[in-house]
């Protein structure tokens, strides 16, 4: 007779088949099925340009799939659907201008900034089981070469201040500003708009002078200005005597008619008062 504890003859021990259970538990995963998901191509669509909401990751088991407009499947708006037994057939939200293919992937035509924003995939499967993927498209315009303004064309030196202006303004767009090729100084005098579309330059001087330009840039375009130049008027100080003058008359040879009459007057400012005095010159 063998011990209990004896494996049966030809056989395993009820702790090692258990062993074995635990060990193929742990090195085997049963296969996942890969999530769907959404891409825009390209990420950013320029205004008028064609864009693809490709789905990777289609079930093999559709029955259909719809696209709709917003993060809702509501009927009213649905854009677009695909059926494995009816085919393409577009809904209340289609404007023309999109096609749905086979694999679920939505493709529209010369987009338009109202485009942008998300978009809900609906997918029907086979037993019936649904599910929702989400996409968004980004619509950005292309951007017009800038130009600058200025608010006052003949600014005076220490007394006048300058509004510069980056125009047109354009959604979704970044200003950038420049002086003599260079980035803008640090300085009290130089203040920028919240959206950096228009620089103020307070009490203008002969160094203000520029050349200025903007850049504009957004995710699909960027385009800078012509060089803007200031013309900045000096105040220069009006010419005064303030303290007495001496003139001298140059003597003519002999037997030469004098240059000047024999007596002519000038006025030259008083050192005092401050006021004209005219005195004769005598020869």
């Amino acid at each position: 007779m063998e011990p209990p504890s004896a494996p049966p003859r030809g056989g395993r021990a009820p702790w090692q088949e258990l062993l074995l259970a635990v060990s193929l538990l742990t090195f085997w995963n049963p296969p996942t099925t890969a999530q769907v998901t959404v891409e825009s191509v390209p990420p950013n669509a320029t205004e008028g340009k064609d864009v693809l909401l490709r789905v990777h990751n289609l079930p093999g088991d559709l029955l259909g799939c719809h696209w709709f407009r917003g993060e809702t499947s509501l009927p009213s708006h649905l854009i677009a659907s695909y059926t494995v037994t009816q085919g393409n057939s577009s809904g209340p939200a289609h404007s023309g201008r999109e096609t749905i293919y086979p694999n679920g992937s939505l493709l529209f035509q010369r987009v338009t900034l109202n485009d942008t924003g998300y978009y809900t995939l609906q997918i029907v499967r086979t037993n019936a089981q649904v599910e929702h993927v989400t996409g968004q498209l980004r619509v950005f315009q292309e951007l017009p070469k800038p130009n600058i303004t200025s608010n006052n064309s003949d600014p005076v030196e220490n007394a006048d201040s300058v509004v510069l202006t980056c125009e047109p303004q354009t959604q979704s767009t970044s200003y950038l500003w420049s002086v003599n090729s260079k980035s803008l100084p640090a300085s009290a005098r130089l203040e920028l708009s919240l959206d950096n579309r228009t620089l103020t330059i307070h009490r203008v001087t002969r160094n203000d002078t520029g050349p200025y330009q903007c850049e504009t840039r957004n995710p699909v375009s960027a385009d800078g200005s012509d060089p803007f130049t200031l013309n900045v008027l000096c105040d220069f100080p009006f010419p005064r005597i303030t303290s007495p003058v001496a003139l001298f008359c140059l003597l003519q040879m002999a037997g030469t008619p004098p240059p000047f009459p024999p007596q002519t007057l000038t006025t030259v400012q008083g050192p005092a008062s401050g006021s004209p005095a005219t005195q004769p010159l005598t020869h």
